[in-house]
């Protein structure tokens, strides 16, 4: 028995009900994710957020390439049902695709044909305020699916019927804790980062047992008194200092260590936390049966422009003046480009260069990778300072990809873009509540001076540290990358509201396609039947329109920026395939 629902919550209450024997018909042979597929996912697959545990984004797959991408076209779609900004990836196993929403709902479908095989939906509380209200993807391990929530729960699932296995609550969402991460597992252990740098929190990552949801171990990133780093902080700023931590970590096999970036001090202006700060705007190493931070590398100190260094630094052999480096790659929303070296007890600074506009470093240390700042660009309290890039950084959480055939890492980067704090003289501290030092209102966001596009898809070769080629949008864009083993990049993310594909070698568009909303989701390739597919969620909202927002009203004229047509919201998955 199988049903195929094109508007999901006109018949939701109907097919939460019949679930069980729906499934029974539908998902008899489903393939359990072991430890060995994680390590080494099929290419068919997508077995996690970016596709493998180092973070690439690429998808090996070639049958849909520069020669016949300009075939490409829609297969099946579903609606969501919900609106927000819809930010997970499909996941897929062995033809089943697992897909989540705002509002913690979870879709499971046959991924040839869009038929809907289960549906979850948390029923979240009344009185949650939602900051975000998204989520960043599920993860698969043997035969359940997880899922972390915004009322500060993990859920499993079981993938065949949709019926919860275990929930375990972690914190109390009214003290300001939220999750919207994709977990990630690694030896049946799920780990999660909490959410909720702006609301007087003290961030951590923790893990739980796979198959009973018992919690193992509980890092914070804000070191308390006594603790490795904890003399980077002055009084008891760290108790609500924010480091929170938001986004699917990566994880070498060979060191045993997961690494996961850390966000923004909290409250903003530096100068309310003195010290630099640790281990907020860091990448941090992390033993997995311990929870022990084993190094770190902190890419700015005491940081003041919310700038969140969130996305995990990628995996990627570099070869550099002869040598081979086990290097860690991150475009960072400071606005720089680091590459740096990883080994069991140490993380090496190797270079960084600026990938945007970025007027606030002074130079960077060539052997601690430490920066000096232009101390009028640093904000503090009682002052109104304008920096460059904005708050929402070179490049946001939006993730970037690297294919090994190319050999080009490739960024989703906004550039030409500034803005504006005027922070407070003393902020008071009301935990759940916003914890900013700074009032909304006097947060700006305004394109360069004589800037005539804000965004562009970068392609840099990462031995030369050179930028190879860039594709200009005019406005701002929040896409996440793919990149295929057929010599293509997909992106998505500008209020135009196309899906577009580009050659990786030259940065040439190839393709495009219009969808429903604008596209805040990473794109996704797998195949069932012989037949490759690309996958992406359609949903325009959060950090995407609230940077729109901001730049209506600095005045920008691009094209899409009017407030009398908004970008309008509402989630779709659209499913491609070549029409022969």
């Amino acid at each position: 028995m199988k049903i195929k629902i094109i508007s999901v919550w006109a018949f939701a209450i109907f097919v939460i009900g019949l679930l069980p024997l729906l499934v029974a018909a539908q998902i008899q042979n489903y393939t359990p994710v072991t430890d060995q597929r994680l390590l080494n996912p099929e290419p068919e697959n997508w077995l996690m957020t970016r596709g493998n545990y180092s973070g690439w984004g690429y998808s090996p797959l070639d049958k849909i390439n520069t020669n016949n991408v300009k075939k490409l076209v829609p297969v099946w779609t579903l609606s969501t049902g919900v609106i927000e900004g819809h930010e997970s990836p499909p996941i897929v196993n062995n033809g089943v695709m697992f897909v989540s929403t705002p509002q913690n709902q979870v879709i499971a479908l046959d991924a040839k044909t869009g038929d809907v095989l289960w549906i979850y939906r948390r029923q979240l509380p009344e009185d949650l305020f939602q900051l975000h209200p998204t989520n960043r993807g599920v993860a698969l391990y043997e035969d359940k699916v997880y899922m972390a929530t915004v009322d500060t729960h993990v859920v499993a699932l079981d993938a065949k019927t949709g019926k919860v296995v275990w929930d375990k609550a972690i914190e109390d969402y009214h003290s300001g804790y939220y999750f919207t991460i994709a977990p990630l597992i690694v030896k049946g252990k799920v780990m999660v980062g909490t959410s909720g740098g702006e609301l007087a929190i003290r961030g951590y990552i923790t893990a739980l047992d796979a198959k009973t949801g018992d919690i193992l171990w509980k890092t914070y990133t804000i070191p308390g008194p006594g603790e490795p780093g904890s003399e980077t902080w002055t009084g008891e700023a760290w108790k609500n200092g924010g480091g929170s931590v938001w986004i699917q970590g990566t994880y070498d096999p060979e060191l045993n260590l997961a690494y996961f970036g850390v966000g923004n001090a909290a409250p903003w202006a530096g100068d309310f936390h003195p010290g630099d700060n640790l281990y907020t705007t860091s990448v941090v190493a992390i033993e997995p049966e311990t929870g022990k931070i084993k190094t770190h590398f902190q890419y700015h100190w005491n940081d003041s422009w919310d700038w969140d260094e969130i996305t995990p630094p990628l995996l990627i052999d570099v070869e550099r003046e002869g040598k081979t480096i086990k290097a860690l790659v991150h475009p960072g929303r400071n606005g720089y480009l680091w590459l740096l070296e990883r080994g069991k007890d140490k993380i090496s600074f190797v270079t960084a260069k600026p990938f945007v506009k970025q007027d606030v470093f002074k130079s960077i240390d060539p052997k601690t990778g430490r920066p000096e700042y232009v101390a009028e660009r640093k904000p503090g309290r009682g002052k109104l300072i304008a920096f460059c890039p904005s708050l929402w950084g070179g490049k946001d959480w939006q993730a970037e990809a690297y294919n090994p055939k190319t050999k080009l890492l490739y960024i989703p980067a906004n550039d030409n873009h500034c803005g504006s704090l005027k922070s407070k003289e003393k902020e008071e501290l009301k935990p759940g509540q916003l914890y900013l030092g700074v009032e909304v209102k006097d947060i700006k966001t305004f394109p360069a001076e004589g800037a005539k596009t804000i965004a562009d898809l970068q392609a840099w070769d990462l031995s030369k540290m050179e930028k190879v080629w860039s594709y200009k949008y005019e406005g701002h864009t929040f896409g996440p990358l793919l990149t295929t083993g057929g010599g293509l990049v997909f992106q998505g993310g500008t209020n135009d509201r196309y899906l577009r594909a580009f050659d990786a070698k030259t940065g040439k568009e190839l393709w495009k396609f219009r969808t429903n909303s604008g596209i805040m989701a990473p794109p996704v390739s797998y195949m069932v039947d012989g037949v490759q597919y690309i996958a992406v969620q359609s949903g325009w909202g959060v950090d995407a329109e609230r940077m729109q927002g901001a730049l209506i009203d600095a005045g920008y004229k691009g094209k899409y920026y009017s407030k009398d047509i908004p970008i309008l919201q509402g989630g779709v998955i659209w499913v491609f395939a070549l029409s022969e």
